[in-house]
């Protein structure tokens, strides 16, 4: 990256970053951020993975994908210059890296925007993204996820998110666990950077929750912002959002961003984020939700709790193999009433039928009446398991599809446009 970056003349310097990292939460916090932004009479660019149906998802600049005329100059651009690396000592760029370069260029040569929102892919030390120097540096959580890559314990996880830390850049954080947060903490006082975090620094007090809205107000170091209103679901996003305007909050004190409350509230309430608790369908009913790992499960599972009403609740799941399938079904298995394993078309896929033997050996640890109580199926292809899940729910039913964001974008992308998602790479 630090090649690529040379030999097209540093137009990384020649942007304000807010970097973001997190094992959850990230796009969430990053569309709060790119929304809230842009309604303060900012242009805003966003770096996002992975997409949800199309590869461009995942450059955004006022909200708007890039265009394909302009992905197909800056990929034009890019090439002699990747070829050069290509052909070098480096090695060949991943698809990421390229990715990460051509976010940059077509915000720096480009569409210029005032600030760009910028999520990691994974980790954040090593990641492509750590190219940058940011002026805020959030990290919104740390779970059990791409451990391993990242290391087999929450701290050293922990370690490889903080490795986005920059010397004197503000950090705001919603980590929560004792020994992920000391890391945190440790390599930020290293680095002199000055830490926020929830429920220390900054907090919110959720006033009510419901479908499609929910309401906090917010307390921080430098103001106390009431009434403020969400349309994200979950009791999460709330904390997402408090990362959020907490963010704000700092380069409100630090950068002089000018915000008014009244654009401030107005990007809270428009805030979206495709296939996260998103119901895609309202007869039957189907809530799609991007969980693939145990913390998101565990989100997933109080979100089902607390919003949405239901008789009987059919699940259909495809996931990675490389994902932690125990710790996510232990979540999911005490509320199910029908249970479809299906394989998301990627070549990671796990196999549905040893998702069925594991759900099934759970089920038997949790009692051999809730054994027969839950109907576990499984059908390999997604489009048959979809119509499988559509015939079983009926009017007062709650129907959801989670698992992989490969998955996700396939199911979303079919029930809404009966398109296939533009995968790719």
């Amino acid at each position: 990256m630090e090649r690529l970056m040379e030999l097209l003349g540093h137009p990384e310097r020649r942007l304000k970053f807010i970097h973001v990292a997190g094992t959850n939460g990230k796009g969430s916090t990053c569309t709060y951020l790119s929304e809230i932004i842009h309604k303060c009479g900012y242009d805003v660019g966003l770096f996002t993975s992975p997409y949800i149906e199309r590869y461009s998802n995942r450059i955004k600049y006022n909200g708007k994908d890039i265009p394909d005329n302009d992905l197909l100059d800056m990929v034009n651009l890019l090439k002699p210059v990747v070829d050069e690396v290509a052909a070098s000592d480096y090695g060949q760029p991943t698809m990421f890296e390229v990715s990460t370069a051509l976010a940059i260029v077509y915000f720096a040569k480009r569409s210029f925007p005032d600030y760009v929102v910028w999520e990691t892919g994974l980790g954040g030390r090593l990641d492509s993204t750590n190219i940058v120097a940011p002026v805020a540096t959030v990290i919104t959580n740390v779970g059990h996820d791409h451990m391993e890559i990242l290391g087999d314990t929450l701290a050293k996880v922990a370690e490889e998110k903080a490795g986005i830390i920059k010397n004197g850049v503000p950090v705001i954080t919603a980590v929560e666990q004792p020994e992920a947060f000391e890391v945190i903490q440790r390599i930020a006082k290293e680095r002199k950077s000055t830490l926020y975090k929830l429920d220390r620094e900054f907090s919110f007090n959720l006033l009510s929750s419901r479908e499609n809205e929910q309401k906090f107000d917010f307390t921080g170091p430098f103001r106390t912002v009431p009434g403020v209103t969400i349309s994200l679901n979950g009791y999460h996003q709330n904390k997402n959002a408090a990362v959020a305007l907490m963010t704000i909050e700092v380069l409100r004190q630090y950068y002089a961003l000018i915000v008014e409350d009244e654009d401030l509230l107005e990007g809270f309430r428009a805030a979206a984020w495709p296939g996260r608790l998103e119901i895609v369908s309202e007869q039957p009913r189907i809530l799609i939700d991007g969980a693939h790992n145990p913390e998101g499960a565990e989100t997933l599972a109080q979100a089902l709790r607390d919003v949405y009403p239901y008789r009987k609740l059919h699940f259909m799941m495809g996931m990675l193999s490389t994902k932690n399938h125990t710790g996510y079904l232990r979540h999911i298995l005490p509320m199910v009433n029908t249970l479809i394993l299906t394989e998301p078309d990627w070549h990671k896929k796990e196999s549905a039928a040893r998702l069925a033997d594991l759900a099934r050996t759970l089920l038997e640890e949790l009692g051999p009446e809730r054994a027969r109580e839950v109907e576990v199926i499984v059908e390999p292809e997604w489009k048959k398991a979809l119509e499988l899940l559509r015939t079983r729910t009926e009017k007062e039913d709650l129907a959801v599809v989670s698992g992989t964001l490969y998955l996700i974008g396939d199911v979303r992308s079919w029930i809404l446009n009966q398109s296939d998602s533009e995968k790719g790479w």
